[in-house]
């Protein structure tokens, strides 16, 4: 789909976006606000999740205000062409602390959310915000769509129950749906406070401030895919959703070629002009039975369905965020 294709596709379409304050919801909104869409983004606006009012700043995006668990949803959702279902409890340790919770949002009320679109937006495209926490400890790598679920923590198991919900609708009621299961994915608005959306936040904040930070373990692999290619493939997921090559289908998405932590860290670091230093410790006691070791996709599936393919390398990526961050500090600390 050539730019012009995309912004014709885009121009005008109701879009709802949940969890559209946080970082990749965000990301989207201005990516479709740009295209001409007409945007609403739903967020509950939690101090502990990845929210903040200044990720949509400049965005000619409709923000309310309002949890998915009891917010009305009918109103939102009346008419809607598309829904980006980015809204969840992403917290690994927060969902083994309040497991009950933790499926509250992201199972319970992914079920009261198919029940209003059913009424509300029948024929509505749906792209799901997934995970690869799913896999768990990978038994080969790259991991596969088909490699065995494990889930090893809470949050995983009602992740898990989310998608599958979702794609029930496909298969039973024919709605085009897609989920992507998502790697570490990085960039401007990420959450940087702390380390709750993902390690390199605080690794970046640290950075910035002139701080040590730590590196767990250090020898894992990751793949990490910056924003602006996770937000192509989430507008690629849509365009795309009622292909029979791509509806109801569950798609892996990776990014860079995989770099241990420990290669990581030292590339964050020449990424900010060699200023910066960590020392390795060894994981939490509480951490360490939920970390799944190594991990990184095979994305080739959705790559050959849809032609997406990360344009940002890592380095680049790392320098990008850096250099967002500089002046924002006081918004994103």
């Amino acid at each position: 789909m050539t730019d012009a294709e995309r912004a014709a596709f885009w121009r005008g379409k109701r879009v709802l976006v949940t969890g559209g304050a946080g970082f990749l919801g965000s990301a989207l909104c201005h990516a479709l606000a740009a295209q001409g869409a007409r945007v609403t983004a739903l967020d509950a606006m939690f101090e502990d999740g990845g929210a903040n009012i200044a990720n949509l700043e400049g965005a000619s995006v409709l923000l309310v205000r309002g949890d998915i668990r009891d917010v009305e949803l009918a109103s939102l959702c009346q008419g809607v062409d598309v829904l980006f279902n980015m809204a969840a409890q992403t917290s690994h340790m927060g969902g083994q602390k309040d497991p009950v919770a933790d499926i509250a949002i992201n199972a319970v009320s992914q079920v009261r959310l198919i029940q209003v679109m059913r009424e509300a937006a029948p024929q509505a495209t749906v792209v799901h915000a997934s995970t690869r926490q799913f896999y768990g400890r990978p038994t080969y790598l790259p991991v596969d769509e088909v490699h065995p679920v494990n889930p090893p923590d809470a949050n995983g198991v009602s992740k898990w129950a989310g998608e599958q919900y979702w794609l029930l609708e496909q298969r039973v009621l024919g709605r085009p749906v897609v989920s992507l299961r998502l790697t570490n994915c990085y960039g401007p608005r990420l959450r940087i406070r702390d380390a709750r959306q993902t390690f390199l936040g605080i690794w970046i904040r640290q950075c910035l401030k002139g701080e040590g930070f730590e590196v767990w373990g250090g020898e894992q692999l990751r793949d990490m895919t910056y924003v602006d290619d996770v937000v192509d493939a989430f507008l690629r997921s849509a365009e795309y959703a009622p292909r029979p090559a791509v509806a109801g289908r569950v798609f892996n998405l990776g990014g860079s070629p995989p770099a241990s932590l420990l290669e990581l860290a030292d590339r964050l670091i020449s990424a900010n002009g060699g200023q910066g230093h960590y020392a390795v410790k060894s994981f939490p006691a509480d951490r360490a039975p939920i970390d799944i070791g190594s991990y990184h996709a095979d994305d080739r599936a959705f790559r050959a369905a849809t032609g997406w393919a990360p344009r940002v390398g890592l380095d680049e990526g790392l320098a990008r965020s850096l250099d967002w961050y500089r002046t924002r500090l006081a918004d994103y600390t």
